[in-house]
């Protein structure tokens, strides 16, 4: 046995084909490798792409949705069945307090050659994160306080959903240095608070006759201005503004004056109307939050979203730099040209906008001469004599739209919102067509869906940036 053993070892009749099968059993196995390496690399790139999509997907609905589910599907969606005969071993979707998602997966194929070797499978390893960040913005907040806003705690809903919004940009901090916000509420009127008289006309009231507001103050609300201003931003140095008054008539009794947010359609003075002053552009939380909950219903006049829209302009208009106050406000807004900061309007509103007449009181009530309560455009018949109700709410649209268009032409993002059952296809159309697009838009007929409008609206002001 031993000899024979010698004698193979010894013989060299053999050697050539001997080597050579050796040779080839190692070629066969660096091609085996090459082969199924190859292959592992193109399942290894699938499942990359898979798990960065599904890390995108969970990131963009984690203020809204579950980003597991929505990771999950965008994952077998990208990665697909039956590639290269793999099959996928495990998914792991994990959102952290960081606003990060991160993605872990796994597949395994059966391996061509390598299994000669005693290798059968290989399993490739895909990992990906993906950061949540808001972006840099100046946010003009546009917010409707008209006294329907009372009826099934619609005001309420309203102030909850924006400090929903508010919580999404800031998250954990107080303020940020990249974020700006103002908070714009209308009526029939805008209040530009009180202080700002030197953006009156000289030969205004406040100025020639204190006296006509009697016991109470002009409390900030302005008339709308003419000559096409009501629509644009201009400035108060070209084209200044004029104290709003309802004076003393049968629908407003007064120098029995009552202020009061409960008075309602009872209340009496030359502010009626009138709601909150504008908060201008701020990095406060707590200003930002103070100024939602300082929001209330108040009524008679109407809806005038037109005035409510161009005065969230103002607020982030770089023509209006310097306007809004001293200190930081005095370098705000910025220029529409700074790739660094966003301009986004979002607009509310619980109704149409119409020229309000309390049926309580004559002569108001269609049969006498005016047509309506007191706005800033005065009553129905000195806005458009001889005009109806549907005639003059289709100027107020016209003016609307116009206002909006300019808006988009200069790069302000638009977000719209109808808000409850009161808002017909009209008024739906209208704030549809003044959103950036389709996506823009928002009809939220439950207090619930105006929530869920909002928390929408926060998710689409995220960046999303893949990290890992």
């Amino acid at each position: 046995m031993i000899r024979s053993i010698t004698s193979l070892l010894t013989d060299t009749r053999g050697n050539a084909a001997l080597l050579t099968a050796f040779g080839m059993v190692a070629m066969l196995g660096f091609v085996g490798l090459a082969v199924d390496g190859f292959t592992a690399l193109l399942l290894k790139d699938r499942l990359q792409d898979a798990s960065d999509a599904a890390a995108f997907a969970g990131a963009k609905v984690m203020i809204q949705g579950d980003p597991a589910v929505d990771g999950r599907r965008l994952f077998d969606a990208n990665f697909g069945t039956g590639y290269i005969g793999a099959s996928v071993t495990g998914v792991s979707i994990a959102v952290g307090a960081d606003d990060t998602v991160r993605v872990d997966a796994a597949a395994e194929f059966p391996t061509q050659f390598m299994h000669f070797l005693g290798q059968s499978t290989l399993t490739v390893h895909a990992h990906s994160g993906v950061l949540r960040t808001n972006r840099s913005a100046e946010i003009a907040l546009v917010m409707d306080n008209t006294g329907s806003m009372r009826s099934g705690s619609k005001i309420d809903a309203m102030k909850a959903a924006a400090r929903d919004l508010v919580g999404i940009l800031f998250g954990e901090d107080q303020s940020r240095e990249d974020l700006w916000v103002s908070v714009v509420p209308y009526t029939a009127m805008v209040n530009i608070g009180n202080g700002r008289t030197d953006w009156l006309g000289s030969g205004d009231r406040v100025f020639v006759d204190p006296g006509s507001f009697g016991t109470t103050v002009w409390k900030g609300c302005v008339a709308a201005r003419a000559d096409g201003h009501d629509k644009d931003d201009a400035t108060p140095a070209s084209s200044p503004f004029s104290s709003f008054i309802w004076p003393a008539a049968v629908d407003n009794v007064w120098p029995q004056i009552d202020e009061r947010n409960e008075a309602e359609n009872n209340g009496t003075g030359p502010n009626l109307g009138c709601g909150p002053a504008i908060t201008p552009l701020t990095r406060d939380r707590a200003t930002i939050e103070a100024a939602i909950a300082e929001m209330l219903p108040w009524h008679r006049g109407g809806t005038l979203g037109n005035l409510g829209l161009v005065w969230g302009w103002r607020t982030i208009s770089p023509r209006w730099t310097g306007l809004w106050g001293d200190g930081e406000l005095a370098s705000l807004p910025t220029t529409y040209d700074n790739p660094l900061i966003d301009k986004i309007v979002v607009m509310m509103t619980d109704g149409e906008n119409q020229f309000y007449d309390w049926p309580s009181h004559q002569p108001n009530n269609g049969v006498g001469p005016s047509g309506s309560d007191k706005t800033a455009y005065g009553r129905m018949h000195e806005f458009m004599p001889g005009a109806s109700r549907s005639q003059a709410r289709a100027e107020i649209d016209r003016r609307f739209a116009a206002t909006c268009q300019d808006m988009k032409d200069l790069g302000i993002e638009l977000f719209t919102i109808t808000f409850g059952s009161a808002p017909d296809s009209g008024t739906q159309a209208l704030y549809r067509s003044c959103a950036t697009d389709g996506d823009h838009y928002f009809h939220s007929p439950t207090n619930e869906m105006l929530a869920t409008a909002f928390r929408s609206i926060g998710q689409k002001l995220s960046s999303l940036r893949l990290i890992e």
